[in-house]
């Protein structure tokens, strides 16, 4: 086994994604209002009690002392979540009686959240936290006594998008049961440090930096960021109906492969992307979009639901082939098979773990080094299955999107969610970083690309 550093069987050690996951947020905080936070929403069909929700809510969270936790580091320098041993404090829940309809009719003849409601969220989105062992807020807006929105901002240090939802459903399970014991069940009482098998992690660092060589040869085009603690984030979102969804996945599967809808909805936001430079007529060589991936499998999900079960890719597009769709799918494919091979994303999670005895800050120096400051062009993640069972608390879940905040670069990014067979797509980008005319433009340009015909 090699060297080995002492380490504690009883403390949460954050993995190496852990610590690349708070130096986002270490960055994000010096450059925007708040941290790397996101907020997960529950659109449901009819009014859910306020003082309920919020008594229930409050039951919950102060059943997991680790949502309370904080940072520390070993004496061994690892990193650890330093749980508290009671959580009683009070939870933050915020609630707004709103007259507009939550919803507004489109062309197509869909419905999709109205401007007042997503204006809302938005100030949720970008609300900081109250203090360093806060990591979730509330959120209930009641229209018209008739539907309601409950939204979920989290922290992105102890939960993923998947972890989200998943903590979300154990909290539909637990207002089912109306049981305050075992409602923490499962959760880990420990993690393990990572201080050993050196060697390991050195080859994979060195796989790794192979990587980013090879991407800062040539280096992509990326708008430009100039970054402060008042700057917030922007969204937009795009719901499509269960028909055009169903359309849009019948076309990505002909076209990318069965399962493949990943490949084919990147490809679709990389033509849009071109067409975002185009107008503002910026010469680009290339774009590079890194993507998220849950490395998880369905059966541990529920065994690792706290911190981030995600690792990286990336997919480096040149502009020759970016108007030939089926082009950019293909070589989308192929990088994605190339390195997978080569361990890219195992190598990331396990070279990630030499990053911790490193200050918060020693990402930025990573960024601006062989990067030149540019993470990407674009971040992109999909979330494809969903936990949630169909109610709460009598209300039925029309739909469930997610808002969150980009790592600043590149503040710009696009997320799409899979929801009882709706597909969501929402951008979320720096105030400032495109203007609310090209938001405009690439929101009509990914739904008539995503709806357009074959050969298109």
């Amino acid at each position: 086994m090699g060297f080995v550093i002492p380490s504690s069987k009883d403390k949460l050690y954050l993995s190496g994604c852990d610590w690349i996951i708070s130096s986002l947020d270490h960055m994000m905080k010096r450059n925007t209002c708040a941290g790397n936070m996101s907020q997960v929403v529950l659109v449901l069909d009819s009014v859910i009690a306020q003082d309920e929700i919020q008594d229930r809510l409050n039951r919950f969270v102060n059943a997991f002392p680790l949502l309370r936790g904080s940072i520390a580091r070993d004496i061994n320098l690892c990193p650890y979540w330093r749980v508290p041993e009671k959580s009683e404090a009070d939870l933050d829940f915020t609630s707004c009686n709103i007259s507009t309809p939550l919803s507004l009719p489109l062309a197509r003849g869909e419905l999709k959240v109205g401007e007042e409601l997503l204006d809302l969220l938005s100030e949720c989105a970008n609300k900081p936290f109250r203090n360093d062992s806060e990591h979730l807020a509330f959120h209930l807006f009641n229209i018209e006594n008739k539907k309601s929105c409950l939204a979920m901002t989290f922290d992105h240090r102890l939960l993923d998008a998947r972890g989200a939802e998943n903590l979300l459903g154990i909290f539909q399970q637990y207002l089912e049961s109306n049981d305050d014991a075992g409602i923490s069940s499962g959760i880990p009482l420990a993690t393990p440090a990572h201080l050993s098998e050196w060697m390991k992690k050195f080859l994979a660092g060195r796989n790794v930096n192979r990587k980013i060589i090879s991407m800062s040869q040539n280096p992509p085009e990326a708008l430009t960021v100039s970054g402060d603690n008042t700057r917030r984030f922007k969204f937009r979102l795009i719901s499509f109906t269960r028909q055009e969804t169903q359309k849009i996945y019948d076309k990505a599967y002909r076209e990318a492969g069965y399962l493949m809808e990943t490949p084919y909805l990147l490809s679709v936001v990389m033509r849009v992307v071109d067409g975002l430079f185009k107008k503002r007529g910026l010469p680009a060589d290339n774009y590079l979009a890194t993507v998220s991936i849950d490395t998880r499998t369905g059966e541990d999900i529920k065994q690792e639901l706290f911190f981030n079960h995600v690792s990286y890719l990336f997919f480096q597009v040149q502009t020759a082939l970016v108007g030939n769709q089926k082009e950019i799918i293909n070589s989308i494919k192929t990088q994605m098979y190339e390195q997978v091979k080569a361990g890219i994303p195992r190598d990331i999670i396990e070279a990630s773990h030499l990053t911790r005895i490193a200050p918060l800050s020693f990402l930025e120096k990573i960024i601006d080094g062989p990067l030149k400051g540019k993470l990407a062009t674009f971040i992109f993640s999909h979330v494809s299955k969903n936990p949630l069972s169909p109610d709460m608390m009598g209300a039925k879940i029309e739909n469930v999107f997610h808002m969150p905040r980009v790592p600043v670069p590149p503040g710009l990014g696009f997320f799409s969610n899979y929801f009882n067979g709706r597909l969501n797509l929402v951008i979320s980008y720096l105030d400032g970083i495109i203007s609310d005319e090209e938001a405009n433009m690439l929101e009509r340009f990914i739904t008539e690309k995503m709806l357009e015909k074959d050969g298109s």
